[in-house]
């Protein structure tokens, strides 16, 4: 099998559902962001590369006024779509927190609001999504005890998949981004995608050492001798990923090459909304500023399913009892708080008072 996705002639051609399958992935899965601290050369990113994305949505205001209206009125019909911070209450118990994190490397979120650091450093127990982040060993383990999951163990490389053309914006991508293509060639696409995708200071960064948010709220809490709890093991991560078709996958990768630079004015943008607790304006940006597929949206069903909504209810059933113990600290993806089947409802379904933090 090998597919041929032919070069785009502008940055809005391309589909919607894609680029929410990639920067739900961004959000969702710890182990994409350990993924290229472990791929990157570290000598081709010693030097800081600046981020020089723009937000679309200052553009989409300005440009078409209508489109931006409609975005932000579905924004705002999103159960609990604003806010990062939340409370969490039940009678008899010390209160606990709940963070919506961004697993990436910027500085603009690795500073906490201070209400959630005073709660970070109050708290008797810290919940994230998987404690193995904490040990790059466990994490390298995760990857080693299921290589079927991430790897062809078949013989299959990615050059048989691949038509010759997207081969080469392969090969060139990887290397724009300090990634020998040897390195990568027997690793399913998925994988792939997760270090094409990141904006070149985000991998500068993640070379250099440089903790993403989670890993950050973790290793703090160690050092303060805290329990830190995770709700998922990465090798369930990965799994969610891999029961996704292969198809589905290759064409999440060309597209992500075919955005190129224009990938940081997606991150930045959704930084900016991250910063200011927009959470629910990331899904209709996205939609907003590319024009829809419906071809796809079959696809994009299995994947919001699979990825987002199944591990919603991990979370929230894993999280319970943990909570029960009150005084805890929670962080984890920001796009699995809001919605009616995100996180803070099943929450609530299970008893649990939730309110937003300003």
């Amino acid at each position: 099998m090998t597919i041929s996705i032919g070069r785009r002639t502008s940055y809005l051609a391309v589909s919607a559902n894609l680029l929410l399958w990639l920067i739900a992935a961004f959000h969702m899965l710890l182990l994409a962001a350990l993924f290229v601290a472990f791929l990157v050369a570290r000598p081709a990113a010693a030097e800081d590369a600046a981020c020089t994305g723009r937000n679309l949505m200052v553009e989409l205001q300005q440009n078409d006024p209508a489109r931006y209206a409609e975005a932000v009125k579905e924004a705002e019909a999103t159960p609990n779509g604003k806010g990062i911070f939340w409370k969490i209450e039940k009678s008899g118990l010390a209160p606990s927190w709940l963070l919506g994190s961004m697993h990436v490397t910027d500085p603009r979120v690795l500073a906490l609001p201070p209400r959630a650091q005073a709660a970070h450093d109050a708290a008797n127990t810290i919940i994230i999504e998987s404690d193995e982040i904490l040990d790059e060993r466990k994490a390298t383990a995760a990857l080693l005890a299921r290589p079927e999951l991430t790897m062809f163990t078949d013989g299959t490389t990615i050059d048989k998949l691949l038509s010759p053309e997207d081969y080469k914006r392969l090969e060139a991508g990887l290397k724009q981004r300090g990634i020998p293509l040897s390195a990568v060639s027997r690793m399913r696409p998925w994988m792939i995608s997760s270090a094409v995708a990141l904006p070149a200071c985000e991998i500068a960064r993640k070379a250099k050492g440089v903790q993403f948010l989670d890993q950050k709220i973790a290793t703090d809490a160690v050092a303060e001798g805290k329990q830190v709890k995770g709700l998922e093991t990465l090798a369930e991560q990965i799994q969610a990923m891999a029961d996704l078709p292969i198809e589905f996958h290759l064409k999440s990768l060309i597209e992500t090459l075919e955005l190129g630079d224009k990938m940081s004015d997606v991150v930045e943008t959704m930084t900016d909304l991250y910063l200011s607790g927009d959470i629910g304006m990331t899904m209709p940006m996205l939609k907003t500023v590319t024009p829809e597929d419906k071809d796809e949206s079959n696809d994009y069903a299995a994947f919001e399913q699979r990825v987002i909504l199944d591990r919603n209810k991990v979370m929230a059933e894993r999280a319970a009892p943990i909570l029960d113990s009150g005084n805890v600290f929670m962080a984890v993806g920001a796009l699995h708080l809001p919605g009616k089947d995100g996180v803070i409802e099943l929450l609530r379904k299970q008893g649990f008072t939730v309110t937003a933090v300003n």
